[in-house]
């Protein structure tokens, strides 16, 4: 008996944020009367698909390497993922031995470079662009108010400063994730301040929940503290996934950080 038709993927994970990395092209035939929304939401199911954050869909483009659109596990779309693009630069890396790679994001042209690699793990720092930070704003959680810095790195975050984390900081994350005063949804971070150069990190993402790590959110949370005088260039960004190191250099944003191929294969369409 002959197997059902396949899309081809590729799974990568950045500091335990995971992602499926699929050619467009390759899958385009296969999907049928699919839409690419539907079908990320049928394969990052972490019971009945393969499961994943969400998926980079690769795309051909004309003056960077390629073209990258993200695709959250709920079916939501979203500018960008700094893992995602570092997932897909590593599985660039892998294919085709570039060691300096343009991607174009939802959120401009983003440059990767290789600073090190084992087997199938690849180290690479991005230029993420400037940020655009905010000034404190005040959300209303139930009966208390949270206040937090907004910052923009090509999609929207919150940063919220404190002490330690709560044993219900999820919901606490998600009812900031929910105020009316975020038209276009919010990634949620929760920082700690651990030293001149350190602070720890949860993340809250739109389109997910709860992730191990996040590259942009990283971003956005060092340069939280940074523009607030807690912390200093470059700043290591410690979450339940692994640590990333964020720098900056004049308004640029740097991330340094791993990604790993996991697997490949094909996902049934039928």
């Amino acid at each position: 008996m002959s197997l059902p038709a396949g899309i081809p993927f590729v799974k990568a994970s950045a500091c335990g944020n995971d992602f499926l990395l699929i050619d467009f092209l390759q899958a385009e035939r296969a999907l049928a009367s699919s839409d690419i929304a539907t079908f990320t939401q049928r394969i990052c199911d972490r019971h009945d698909g393969v499961g994943a954050d969400g998926v980079e869909w690769i795309y051909p483009h004309a003056k960077a390497d390629v073209e990258i659109r993200l695709i959250n596990a709920d079916g939501s779309e979203a500018e960008i993922s700094g893992n995602g693009t570092r997932c897909v630069a590593a599985y660039l890396c892998s294919e085709r031995g570039k060691e300096k790679i343009t991607i174009q994001t939802g959120a401009g042209l983003k440059t990767c470079v290789l600073t090190e690699r084992t087997e199938s793990e690849y180290e690479f720092e991005i230029d993420m662009g400037e940020a655009v930070v905010g000034a404190e704003l005040a959300v209303k959680i139930g009966a208390r108010e949270v206040r937090g810095i907004p910052v923009s790195m090509g999609n929207p975050h919150y940063v919220i400063f404190v002490q330690d984390f709560s044993g219900n900081w999820q919901d606490e994350a998600a009812e900031v994730q929910r105020s009316p005063g975020f038209k276009n949804g919010v990634n949620v971070e929760m920082i700690a301040i651990d030293g001149k150069h350190e602070l720890r990190a949860r993340f809250f993402e739109r389109g997910v929940g709860e992730t191990r790590s996040s590259g942009t959110g990283s971003c956005a949370a060092a340069v939280a503290a940074m523009t607030s005088r807690r912390v200093e260039s470059p700043v290591r960004v410690h979450a339940p996934g692994g640590t990333q190191t964020a720098r900056k250099e004049g308004n640029l944003i740097f991330l340094r950080g791993r990604a790993r191929l996991v697997c490949r294969g094909d996902f049934f369409v039928n």
